[in-house]
């Protein structure tokens, strides 16, 4: 039994990359079985300091001291933390697609029969036995995990995070892609695992998952420990000025700019199934859009919304049919590279696989689509290239040591922000933006807000699909409503509500 009234302490620990500090003398303390909101902007160190204590980063690497159960934690690899009761979700989950269930929970743990052989009866039945106590009883454990969808698999990685015996659970942006029911499900097990004594940190941009999950909540800034407060005592906007170091009275900023005429059309886009030709996942949407107008575009998951705009860019993966007029001219929309010749741009949903390459630098990546406009005689004018990167890292608010350094060191809302430079960079007159704040914090969401305000006041026509009706009715001017593949609802957005955008979603298409 410890003799500490805490499980995990964090004493003083600085970490730096390059000369620049990431975390600054940030102080943590966590007691057995309470659940532990971590908050912060994105760069403000949540993800460092979660590396530290898992071993991702090896003592000797940082400075400061790790107490576990009282006694000095000096791990050097994931292992040793792991072995001693620490296990991190990470946000990019773990799993290996074409393994079953069970292999992927018994990775790097198997069991094994006399000889070394691989005793799959006692992993399965373990594995049964893990999932049911998570209340998953729908789960053929032999069947390859790439079979089960993402709520599934993330529960699927806390049984794997139960196997190793976990004591302290870190979950980084753990619903980031579950639905809302999923969601529910999620939070719900995090209090059985609290009931039975598991120590959970839980880190998430959704501040009404951690007002209802948590009970502390611990806020870094900037790399800073900035307070420990029981969540008693704290309120969503609360967080949100600890967070940001001011109060944010309205999440979304005020609405001035107003829309011109209509100047792009999108005319009977229909997207086939790649698996299924049968299946229609868009079903003859037509719509259009005006000068400097934002159009949301909601639906439940699976709507059809991402296939839609993706048909739209020429991005889709299976058949599909669109006609894309823009002043009335037919656009070439044929592939990705032609829309953005033609002034079209999109900023895509899954920003791991299709925004980023995670080779290249910052900086790289937000110049790639435009690198012909810094070309004299086949060389690239590498200081004239420089002076646009840093104008936009301006501009953007986005932050980073380095221009140069990986852009997979940035935090995902800064990864975000590159990613909308890389578009932005083409000049569009049509800008898609698909889940443009996923992953990304409350501050950083508002700044991306603001910027989508600023682009259609100077006649930028902006399509954005989101998840979050609270998202799409606080920045659109005007809402659709995609259920099951059709249009369903084509809304002002003037006194409208989430529950009309819902009541559209569940009901049959427009005639």
């Amino acid at each position: 039994m410890s003799m500490s009234e805490y499980l995990l302490e964090m004493r003083g620990i600085v970490k730096e990359f390059d000369g620049v500090r990431a975390l600054n003398g940030i102080d943590i303390k966590v007691k057995a079985g309470e659940c532990v909101g971590l908050c912060g902007e994105n760069g403000a160190g949540k993800s460092t300091l979660m590396k530290v204590l898992s071993g991702v980063y090896p003592h000797g690497t940082y400075s400061g001291e790790i107490l576990w159960d009282g006694a000095p934690l000096q791990a050097t690899s994931i292992r040793e933390t792991e072995a001693a009761g620490i296990v991190i979700i990470h946000q990019e989950l773990m799993l290996v697609p074409e393994l079953s269930v069970t292999e992927n929970i018994f990775l790097g743990n198997e069991i094994t029969l006399p000889g070394g052989r691989l005793d799959y009866d006692a992993m399965n039945r373990r594995a049964v036995e893990l999932l049911a106590e998570l209340n998953i009883r729908d789960v053929n454990v032999v069947l390859p995990v790439k079979q089960y969808g993402g709520g599934h698999q993330q529960l699927i990685e806390i049984a794997k995070a139960l196997n190793k015996n976990a004591r302290l659970l870190i979950l980084d942006e753990p619903s980031s892609s579950l639905t809302t029911s999923e969601i529910r499900i999620l939070l719900g097990i995090i209090h059985q695992l609290k009931a039975k004594g598991v120590t959970c940190i839980y880190i998430s941009h959704k501040l009404d998952e951690i007002e209802a999950i948590c009970d502390t909540i611990v806020t870094i800034r900037d790399g800073q420990h900035i307070a420990t407060t029981p969540m008693r005592e704290m309120s969503v906007e609360k967080i949100i000025a600890q967070m940001v170091g001011r109060e944010m009275n309205q999440l979304y900023p005020p609405r001035t700019h107003t829309p011109g005429e209509v100047v792009f059309e999108a005319r009977n886009v229909t997207c086939w199934d790649a698996d299924n030709p049968q299946r229609k996942r868009v079903d003859d949407v037509s719509f259009t859009l005006r000068r400097g107008e934002i159009l949301g575009i909601a639906g439940l998951v699976g709507a059809g919304r991402t296939e839609l705009v993706s048909a739209i860019f020429g991005s889709y993966q299976g058949p599909y049919q669109a006609q894309v007029l823009y002043e009335g001219q037919r656009w070439d929309t044929g592939s990705p590279l032609k829309s953005i010749r033609t002034g079209l741009a999109m900023v895509p949903e899954d920003r791991k696989h299709h925004g980023i390459v995670p080779d290249l630098s910052v900086g790289q990546n937000m110049t790639m689509a435009v690198l012909r406009q810094f070309s004299h005689d086949a060389r690239i004018d590498q200081d004239e290239e420089l002076k646009v990167i840093r104008a936009e890292i301006g501009r953007l608010k986005l932050k980073t040591a380095s221009p140069f350094l990986p852009i997979t060191g940035l935090s995902g809302g800064n990864q975000q922000k590159a990613v909308l430079s890389k578009m932005l960079l083409t000049k569009p007159k049509i800008l898609i933006l698909d889940e443009p704040t996923r992953g990304v914090d409350v501050g950083a969401k508002f700044e991306i807000y603001q910027l989508m305000l600023n682009l259609a006041a100077e006649g930028i026509s902006i399509i954005m699909v989101s998840s979050e009706l609270q998202e799409v009715l606080g920045v659109s001017d005007r809402v659709l409503v995609i259920g099951e593949g059709q249009l369903r609802g084509d809304f002002v957005n003037d006194n409208l509500t989430q529950e009309k955008l819902l009541a559209a979603a569940l009901a049959q298409p427009l005639h």
